[in-house]
This record gives C-alpha cells, sequence and structure tokens, in this order.
C-alpha cells in the first residue's frame, strides 16, 4: 500500500485533528500502532510540525469522516489529479548537446572494432541515426577527415556491459561466438625404469670373491751346529 508524503508530520497532524484511531492512523501512514501513540504522547518527533494530507491532495475529508464513525475502517489514499508523466518508449538513446559532437568518433570506432553490430544497433547504443552510420561506414561523411575513432566507452556515450551485451547478442545472431577450447594435454614423459636396488654383500661373499692370500711361513731358529760349525756329539 502506498504511504502519504511526509508519514510521521502527517500522523502528527491527524493525531491532533481528528478523532481517528491509532490503529486508523497507522494503517494509513504506514507506522506501527505504537508509534503513532508515542506520537500522540510527545515522545516521538516532537516539535515536529504536522502535514495536512487533505491540503495536498493525499486524502479526502470524506474519508476522514467515514472511519472516524466506523473504528474498523481504514482509509484510502485519494486518486491524484495531477497527471502522471508518461513512460517514455524505447527507441534510440538520449544524448546530451556537449557529448554530440563525439558521436561519429564513437561510430567509427564501432564500426572498424565490431563489424557485426547492425546499424539499429549501434542506434540505440550511442543515440544516432542509421544515414549517419551509413556515411561514415562509407566514408562520405562531411567532415570525415576530422574523424577519429574513439571507443565510445570512453567517451561517456555508453557504458561497458551495454556495450558487452550488443556485441554478444549480434555475435549470436552471427553464429560466431567463440567458444574457448580446452588446451592441449600435455605428452606425459614415460618414466625412467626404477635404478635396480643394491644388495649389501655379506661378509661371506666378501671373503669368497676375495682372492687367496699367501701366508709366508716363519725361518727355523737354526741349530748351535749350524751356528758354530762343529758336532754336538
Amino acid at each position: 500500500m502506498a504511504t502519504p508524503l511526509m508519514p510521521k508530520a502527517t500522523a502528527i497532524w491527524l493525531v491532533d485533528n481528528t478523532a481517528l484511531t491509532f490503529d486508523q492512523i497507522a494503517d494509513y501512514c504506514g507506522l506501527h500502532g505504537l508509534e503513532v501513540q508515542a506520537i500522540a504522547d510527545g515522545e516521538v518527533a516532537p516539535g515536529m510540525q504536522g502535514l495536512d494530507p487533505t491540503a495536498n491532495g493525499q486524502l479526502e475529508k470524506e474519508e476522514i469522516t467515514r472511519c472516524e464513525a466506523d473504528s474498523a475502517g481504514r482509509m484510502e489514499m485519494a486518486v491524484p489529479t495531477v497527471p502522471l508523466p508518461k513512460v517514455r518508449q524505447k527507441g534510440a538513446r538520449y544524448t546530451p548537446i556537449s557529448k554530440r559532437q563525439d558521436r561519429p568518433d564513437a561510430i567509427a570506432w564501432l564500426v572498424r572494432n565490431h563489424p557485426e553490430l547492425s546499424d539499429a544497433q549501434i542506434s540505440r547504443l550511442i543515440g544516432t541515426t542509421k544515414p549517419t552510420i551509413n556515411a561514415i561506414r562509407d566514408k562520405t561523411h562531411r567532415n570525415m577527415t576530422n574523424i577519429k575513432p574513439q571507443s565510445p566507452i570512453y567517451l561517456g556515450l555508453c557504458m561497458a556491459p551495454e556495450l558487452e551485451k550488443m556485441v554478444a547478442i549480434a555475435r549470436a545472431r552471427a553464429g560466431t561466438t567463440h567458444v574457448a577450447e580446452a588446451p592441449e594435454a600435455e605428452p606425459v614423459a614415460e618414466a625412467e625404469p626404477a635404478p635396480k636396488p643394491v644388495v649389501q654383500s655379506t661378509v661371506a661373499s666378501v671373503f669368497k670373491e676375495a682372492a687367496p692370500v699367501k701366508v709366508e711361513e716363519e725361518p727355523a731358529e737354526p741349530t748351535a751346529s749350524e751356528v758354530f760349525g762343529t758336532d754336538p756329539s
């Protein structure tokens, strides 16, 4: 449900000038019943000036009279007599006068970098006309020598998400949507054979494989006959 302008000030005026219940005022103003009671006690919004909802066309006096007679009734907002602004229809984007001189540069940039965009998409994107787009595309524009292609995002004629959306739509229509390919798997190098485990030789095998060692015999001690040359007998 719509609430009136300045609901607390409206509640103050209704508390001071009507015999409505707190619940009725709270329902109309979009407040809690305890908050309206606190406003009546001066605990909330003290010193605030009340706002008459009948003076600004938000409530009719007949509604107040009806709800004062019926405590269960609820007031409804008055139908505004001021005509509401019309909703702007979809069409070419409005471009401020200060930026209209930059549109040819933006068109040239779009034609060069995004040829998949149609004239209607470019027109909606930066607020230009199809004859201007065709003149720049055919290089017959009267100011072609001074046109320097610049991004419409940099010039402030559109936002990056809008341009990306238009490009995605154009590519989808043309069937040129690029899908990122998965990188090829690198060939797995063949594993080198594991080195053979080194078996430690036992003490017996070491002695078995070792070459035999010659042991020299010690010479016998000489006898007295050999030393003196005499016969012991």
